[in-house]
């Protein structure tokens, strides 16, 4: 093939495919320059003036057409977009994205490395360039959570191990490595051991905690809050993968970014999570780098950022960039500034055009059933019972707020051990799933989502993935959380003690094995369900958010199924004890 290469690309010898017609993106030089692309097998022979040969196999004329790198996802979970990773690729290939960069953080924490090794096989054969990155916090804050498995210093050597891992993923628990604990800074070793980069996590990190993060070995975070918290974690070193599932933080990034000399090669792109209906209108990367366009990034500047510099932190001189000797992945644009991607070409290949995949996939789900460890719970398994107040009142801890909390209190009448919930208040119980630690419900009082009307539960709660319930009535919760239970796992919404929407994801409680576009239209269904039953207040009060409420690395409280949980202070509360008086 090396022969052949060069003999295409001295003109001794025809390529196998000629891109004609088309304006290169250069993201070396920032050029929008006219190029016709010779493709030889898997690789680039030639980029050469337009015209200049004709000499191919086949020639796609693409007048009007821009070639671009295809794009690189620096950080994501295929589990977040609840489909196998061969339904994902199929969304993502039409969309120009040609690598990912896949913490199957969610599998691992339901699983175990039998999930990990379920994503390595599930990715085999696949047009779409999977990168596997070794989960790094399963769970996420150990002690204040109890995940499906747990992985210490050995189980990541293990991993960091295979040729398919390129690094550990993100290091959700900030706590720990600020402290320098034994368990993790042993995680850490691992990972430098290994040679391979760690990934982070720095929500909420600042001044001195961000700076001994750093210290620990830590080269990238995702987690941006603010265009100063941009500048600030760049200023660190850090790789930012700037992400497309929080809109509300990127007009702030954009205006935090125009205040510098230029832009860093530091700055990459992901999408981080995508749920499967946006994932299907939308395309994933592609959208993503369409908003930081609509919102003054320059075009060029965009897919450098997804395609050069993704390449650059990887190490990978092969990928990011259209130029010989480099493997054909091209991204086929029909308008620059809109991002409206035609066609994929994959490792010389064309997989995909208008939309619709050129190349068959292989669509294997077996596996990883039977994750929901859990009888079918009555009502009463819902009623916020208080200790040690069988009537009378008592003064209770609350959650207050959604994507960032602070702890409250709330003063409740009890009647029969049970309190009577306020107004303004919701319960929210997270129930121990995979069969390791005491399934009894742990019941919060939260305070930011508004008074339920029904009941919505779900399996999907990162990152210990046990099964959420948020609701007011107690057989309204039942109802949702039973049908979760009965479906092996997924989304369900209930009102008036009846089921109105479900979602099943038998696949670790997390994927379905429906194609793509029925997921879809069945998490559509769901999010109408739960827009009956619960009022949205953007940015922070939205349908997505659900899935992280018991987050429980994040600094702030959280309801887990170990109580009250706060990943900055490592206080652990019991949600049914009253506190003292104030």
């Amino acid at each position: 093939m090396k022969a052949r290469l060069l003999a295409a690309a001295r003109g001794d010898a025809p390529f196998d495919l000629l891109l004609a017609g088309a304006t290169l993106v250069d993201v070396a030089t920032g050029e929008l320059r006219p190029a016709d692309v010779g493709i030889v097998g898997d690789r680039i022979a030639s980029v050469h003036a337009r015209g200049a040969r004709r000499d191919a196999a086949e020639v796609l004329e693409l007048p009007g057409r821009f070639l671009a790198p295809g794009f690189i996802d620096s950080h994501m979970h295929v589990e977040s977009s609840l489909v196998p990773p061969a339904e994902y690729a199929a969304a993502v290939l039409p969309a120009g994205t040609t690598t990912i960069l896949w913490d199957p953080h969610e599998l691992a924490n339901v699983c175990g490395i039998a999930g990990v090794e379920w994503a390595r096989e599930a990715s085999r054969g696949l047009p779409l360039r999977v990168l596997l990155m070794a989960p790094s916090c399963v769970p996420s804050a150990p002690g204040l959570e109890v995940a499906g498995a747990q992985f210490d210093a050995p189980e990541i050597a293990e991993l960091l191990a295979w040729p398919e891992m390129t690094g550990l993923a993100e290091v959700m628990d900030m706590a720990s490595v600020i402290a320098g604990e034994p368990r993790m800074a042993a995680i850490l070793d691992a990972a430098a051991a290994s040679g391979k980069r760690i990934n982070g996590h720095a929500r909420g990190l600042s001044g001195s905690a961000l700076q001994a993060f750093c210290a620990a070995g830590i080269t990238s975070d995702h987690e941006i809050v603010s265009g100063e918290d941009l500048l600030e974690k760049l200023r660190a070193g850090l790789t930012v993968e700037l992400r497309g599932s929080h809109d509300s933080v990127l007009p702030g990034a954009m205006a935090a970014l125009s205040t510098l000399p230029a832009l860093p090669p530091t700055l990459v792109i992901c999408t981080d999570d995508v749920l499967p209906d946006e994932l299907l209108a939308k395309g994933g990367m592609r959208d993503t780098l369409a908003r930081l366009v609509a919102r003054g990034m320059p075009p060029v500047a965009a897919i450098r950022c997804a395609t050069l510099h993704a390449a650059l932190r990887l190490g990978r001189s092969d990928i990011g960039i259209l130029a010989p000797g480099r493997i054909a992945d091209v991204a086929v644009l029909s308008d620059l500034p809109g991002m409206a991607v035609e066609g994929c070409i994959a490792s010389g290949r064309v997989v995909a055009w208008n939309g619709a995949m050129r190349v068959p996939l292989p669509r294997g789900t077996d596996g990883l059933r039977g994750t929901m460890k859990l009888a079918p719970l009555p009502p009463e398994a819902f009623l916020p019972r208080v200790k040690g107040v069988p009537e009378g009142e008592a003064l209770l801890p609350v959650v207050l707020g959604t994507r960032f909390t602070s702890l409250g209190s709330a003063r409740v009448v009890v009647r029969s051990g049970v309190a009577s919930l306020p107004a303004g208040l919701s319960l929210l119980a997270v129930i121990h799933r995979h069969g390791r630690a005491d399934p009894t419900p742990a019941i919060g009082l939260v305070e930011g989502w508004g008074e339920i009307r029904g009941a919505i539960a779900t399996s999907l709660a990162h990152d210990s993935h046990n099964l959420l319930v948020f609701g007011r009535d107690p057989a309204d919760m039942a109802a949702a959380a039973n049908a979760v239970i009965g479906a092996d796992g997924g989304m369900a919404v209930a009102r008036g003690g009846t089921v109105t929407a479900l979602l099943p994801l038998p696949i670790a409680g997390l994927l379905s094995d429906a194609p793509l576009a029925d997921t879809a239209a069945a998490l559509a269904r769901v999010r109408a369900a739960a827009g009956e039953v619960m009022d949205w207040l953007p940015p922070h009060r939205v349908f997505r958010g659900l899935t992280g409420a018991s987050l429980a690395c994040n600094p702030g409280p959280r309801v887990t199924d170990r109580g009250i949980a706060d990943g900055a202070t490592r206080v652990l509360l019991d949600p049914a004890a009253p506190l003292a008086a104030e």
